[in-house]
């Protein structure tokens, strides 16, 4: 049986899916600015698939996206974590920290503090070699979480999911080694 990794920061607790996450996730995946760099946003049966693969996954391997909740209000802010990307990639295979959070939860800290959570899961325990992130070359502000992650740009790529002509398609990717985190950590 797969152990279920969950995990808390200073204020965030990260966690299985819960049925009543659907509500705001969904609204949250509604949100044209939340999705400002995705393709489109998402309708509510396909932001319920997409939690009930985020679950699935935890089930299945221990890790994920985490549903990522207010510690103080218990309150559901989107989710944090780790995934294995679907699409082929130029740098597949591979493991990426992620987020998105509902947009009340902007300008917080809340990503930066729950992805760092995620990568001392995928460091200290899953004993990941590198981990990456990326996002289209306009999304100043995930670019700006990656640095703070001590992530450094490693070049740009076209996604294959993002229609062609799209001014999306071309990203950014980051990457941070199992060495470059425990330095930071030693600093």
């Amino acid at each position: 049986m797969t152990h279920l990794i969950e995990f808390e920061t200073e204020r965030l607790r990260l966690r299985q899916w819960k049925p009543s996450d659907r509500e705001p996730f969904a609204m949250l995946n509604a949100d044209p600015k939340v999705m400002e760099f995705f393709p489109s946003p998402l309708t509510r049966m396909e932001s319920d698939a997409m939690a009930d693969r985020c679950q699935s996954l935890l089930e299945e391997r221990g890790w994920g996206f985490w549903a990522a909740e207010s510690r103080a209000t218990q309150e559901f802010i989107g989710f944090v974590g780790l995934h294995t990307p679907s699409a082929e990639l130029p740098f597949s295979p591979c493991v990426e920290v992620g987020w998105r959070l509902g947009i009340r939860h902007w300008g917080k800290g809340f990503a930066s503090e729950a992805a760092r959570g995620a990568l001392r899961v995928g460091f200290e325990l899953l004993s990941l070699s590198e981990i990456v992130s990326f996002t289209a070359l306009c999304n100043v502000r995930s670019r700006g979480v990656m640095e703070r992650l001590g992530m450094r740009a490693s070049g740009t790529f076209e996604h294959p999911h993002v229609p062609e002509g799209s001014g999306l398609r071309q990203h950014w990717l980051y990457r941070l080694s199992s060495d470059g985190h425990a330095a930071s950590h030693c600093a």
